[in-house]
């Protein structure tokens, strides 16, 4: 086992969570059990994901998405947000939420995941948010044809990919950013990139990416930020193997 503590002083070290200005707080949400032996992992803290963590008697659970965020303002725990947070309570588990510092942490985040199996090379921090990094870029080892890149992540996300396609050059480099970034394609201008990869797209992102020369892919929310927390599920069962400590990753079924 360890202690709550413990883990809690480690992943706020190794994610940086004290030098983000992020959207809610990061780290220990909901405080439980002070002994953990069996962890959950999840993108989102959802009504499935916890009672998954429940059935599988978990003592906590990480996620990418947590329970509060400053634009929802403040929040009574009433009906279906309730039956949400009162599992969590009533099992004395733990809640761990890690949400920008998940996405731009180069070695295991979201962004970082992804560019790993797209073997790219030379891969650094990107993206800027408040002082922060919220994603990656790489260079591809030979320049790669468009539509196959377009390919390429339809089969690494498990996802339909939504590109604006400016022409049909090939690519050397990309700009990720996981998530909700859609606006976030700009930050490629300045960095002399000619693509971008993230979770969602606007309609007017979509015109102004293309008009701009920058391939613009989205491959859902959901979908681009399935690896970070799997990745810091690795990390932890590599770091601590000598704690006989339980893992388990709960997938989800968002297709957003």
């Amino acid at each position: 086992m360890i202690e709550r503590s413990v883990l809690e002083k480690y992943l706020n070290e190794y994610l940086r969570t004290g030098q983000y200005q992020d959207y809610g707080p990061n780290g220990l949400q909901i405080e439980g059990t002070d002994a953990i032996k069996k962890i959950a992992f999840a993108v989102s803290a959802t009504k499935e994901s916890i009672a998954k963590a429940v059935e599988i008697n978990a003592d906590a659970l990480i996620v990418h998405h947590g329970l509060f965020w400053k634009f929802h303002g403040p929040k009574v725990i009433t009906k279906a947000f309730y039956q949400r947070v009162a599992p969590l309570i009533k099992n004395n588990i733990n809640l761990f939420g890690f949400h920008l510092p998940l996405d731009g942490h180069i070695e295991i985040g979201n962004a970082a995941a992804i560019a790993k199996k797209l073997n790219l090379m030379n891969i650094q921090s990107f993206g800027d948010y408040k002082g922060m990094p919220t994603g990656v870029l790489g260079e591809f080892p030979t320049p790669i044809d468009n539509d196959l890149l377009k390919e390429e992540l339809s089969q690494i996300l498990s996802h339909n990919i939504i590109h604006s396609k400016p022409g049909p050059e090939k690519i050397k480099n990309i700009g990720i950013i996981t998530g909700g970034a859609n606006s976030e394609w700009k930050e490629c201008l300045n960095s002399n990139l000619d693509s971008y990869l993230t979770g969602e797209m606007s309609e007017h992102d979509w015109h102004e990416a293309k008009e701009s020369g920058i391939h613009f892919y989205a491959g859902g929310h959901n979908a681009t930020e399935q690896f970070g927390i799997q990745e810091l599920l690795k990390h932890l069962h590599h770091k601590y193997n000598d704690k006989e400590l339980d893992f388990f990753y709960i997938p989800s079924d968002n297709p957003a």
